[in-house]
């Protein structure tokens, strides 16, 4: 079973996603902060294997509270969550080291999926709130950095390509290859990276500087 952080400084928010989180058997919320700094308390002195984090919070926001413990405590999962308003400091927590973010009003099951693709290891991003973030990282990207993974020639051009938000016809034709050709690419990068979709990819193009200025 997993253990939860929940941190947030509205209490009555705490408990409407303790509720809906302790839906799922495999979760349970056992410790509540209302900042980062509590939350970082908390650790000191409690296992916790994921944390749902406001970004905006009084004393210590979720931003610096992801730097530290990402800092202290690389495994544990961090959550963040957001409202349309926060692109850039969703941008900054990534940079920090966060594994994804979420809408304060998602659904209730896409609350629960975000909890379970972190701690498979993937990247938790809401949709809508990714179509605004996408730019601000683009924008910010550098070259030169060294790949996690071991990707071929082809394979990096792909990357690049979707990462600056390039579709699979576009690709095909810039690439000279099929759209057939271009997807079974696709899939083979998702493999290696152990991402889940091209939006996770695009990330990771960004995040890994494959993507142009």
């Amino acid at each position: 079973m997993w253990r939860v952080l929940l941190a947030e400084d509205q209490s009555i928010v705490r408990q409407g996603l303790r509720v809906i989180l302790e839906q799922d058997d495999n979760i349970t919320v056992v410790q509540e902060a209302a900042n980062g700094e509590e939350a970082i308390e908390i650790l000191e002195t409690h296992l916790i294997d994921f944390i749902m984090m406001d970004v905006r919070m009084p004393v210590m926001d979720g931003i610096e509270a992801t730097r530290k413990i990402k800092q202290k405590w690389p495994d544990i999962k961090i959550l963040i969550l957001t409202t349309f308003n926060d692109d850039e400091y969703v941008v900054e927590a990534l940079k920090e080291g966060a594994n994804g973010f979420l809408l304060k009003i998602s659904e209730s099951d896409k609350l629960i999926e975000a909890v379970y693709s972190c701690m498979s290891g993937g990247l938790a991003l809401h949709e809508e709130v990714a179509a605004k973030v996408m730019p601000r990282l683009l924008q910010r990207s550098k070259s030169g950095q060294e790949l996690a993974v071991s990707l071929s020639e082809r394979e990096l051009a792909i990357t690049k390509l979707i990462g600056e938000g390039w579709a699979n016809k576009e690709i095909a034709e810039e690439l000279y290859l099929s759209i057939g050709t271009v997807k079974n690419y696709l899939t083979q990068i998702l493999q290696k990276t152990g991402l889940r979709d091209r939006t996770q990819l695009a990330i990771y193009a960004v995040k890994h500087h494959i993507a142009d200025d």
